[in-house]
């Protein structure tokens, strides 16, 4: 009698299927009932900080797509997010579209802006893009910053209560799965976006240039579609960030914003999906929990205010360089090294 001893594809098909095993399945499921019941579940506290981190997987699913599989750095994420915070905002404001609209109008008005940008990526790569690419974050600051009759300048913009279907979304267990959706379907999206002719353009872009233009792969095309779908992520994340805050400001979308975002698939692992939604549940999770720790010490010893804070600073550093140095592929490949343990267990080799 011969017993399965794992999964074995025979075809490229069954290669790049989503779902290679009912087990699979049933585990996702598993996953969405979780989801669906954890506003109800867990702390107030807990379901803001699960609002904050769907938001930045959003986001950081874009940054993945031009970074991870394109192999295009950009320091310039956190501005592309400010000009989707900014681009739903003044829809619904100036011209009063519903919510519903604002959101994928904010993301194609991003994507454009990023494709502009994203021009000299034809010509530009490593560190010379990300030099681009970090003027782009201080031209966009600077727009935001002075054009007073739109963006409203130094001092913001308020953003109107949001509303489907005539009813407020007024708490963050109803917002929860307002990002839960967006989450769900940008990263489905993206899952099927790698697996496609397009997905494997940006993977061969990402390993050389030059073999993919001889092989017939359009770079300048793929490079500027990397962009914009980049773009698009992060306006839609903007947008959705906007309306959680309730008042923007350029401020909250500086070059510390793209450097984080950096950080999100440093930890969680570049060009792999899942490292798209690891690196934002560790790192925020993290982050916030210094954050409380350094308040709850600094109540007590209000004299070590200054030294508390740079120490939360210097604990985030750690960290990357930890993974940098230990894990420099990320959260998802020691997740696929689990997985690998565990699915012929006991006999694993």
């Amino acid at each position: 009698m011969q017993l399965p001893s794992g999964i074995f594809n025979v075809s490229y098909r069954q290669d790049e299927s989503v779902f290679h095993s009912t087990s699979q399945r049933v585990w996702l499921g598993f996953l969405l009932v979780l989801l669906l019941v954890f506003p109800y579940t867990a702390p107030p506290f807990f379901v803001s900080l699960a609002v904050h981190v769907g938001i930045f997987i959003v986001g950081c699913h874009g940054i993945n797509l031009l970074t991870g599989y394109t192999g295009q750095i950009s320091l310039g994420h956190g501005a592309f997010m400010g000009v989707g915070a900014y681009a739903s905002t003044i829809l619904m404001t100036r011209l009063g579209l519903p919510f519903w609209l604002t959101i994928p109008g904010a993301g194609v008005i991003t994507a454009l802006v990023g494709m502009v940008f994203g021009i000299p990526s034809l010509r530009l790569k490593g560190l010379y893009l990300a030099i681009a690419t970090l003027a782009a974050q201080f031209i966009i600051e600077f727009v935001i910053r002075r054009w007073d009759s739109l963006t409203g300048g130094v001092q913001g913009l308020s953003v109107p209560p949001i509303s489907i279907l005539g009813h407020g979304l007024t708490s963050d267990r109803q917002y929860y799965y307002l990002v839960l959706l967006f989450v769900i379907l940008v990263t489905w999206a993206t899952k099927n976006l790698v697996r496609s002719r397009v997905g494997r353009a940006f993977v061969a872009i990402r390993d050389s240039d030059l073999a993919a233009e001889v092989i017939g792969v359009n770079l300048f095309k793929y490079k500027l579609a990397a962009f914009g779908i980049s773009s698009f992520y992060a306006g839609v994340a903007g947008a959705l960030w906007a309306h959680s805050l309730g008042v923007i400001n350029y401020d909250q979308f500086g070059i510390g914003l793209s450097v984080e975002y950096l950080a999100f698939i440093i930890i969680g692992g570049m060009g792999n999906v899942l490292g798209a939604i690891f690196g934002p549940i560790f790192l925020i999770t993290v982050t916030e929990l210094l954050s409380h720790m350094t308040s709850a010490l600094s109540t007590q010893h209000p004299s070590l205010l200054t030294i508390l804070v740079s120490m939360r600073e210097i604990l985030f550093g750690i960290i990357i360089i930890g993974f940098l140095i230990f894990e420099p592929d990320g959260l998802a490949a020691r997740w696929r090294s689990i997985r690998a343990y565990w699915k012929l267990y006991p006999f694993s080799y």
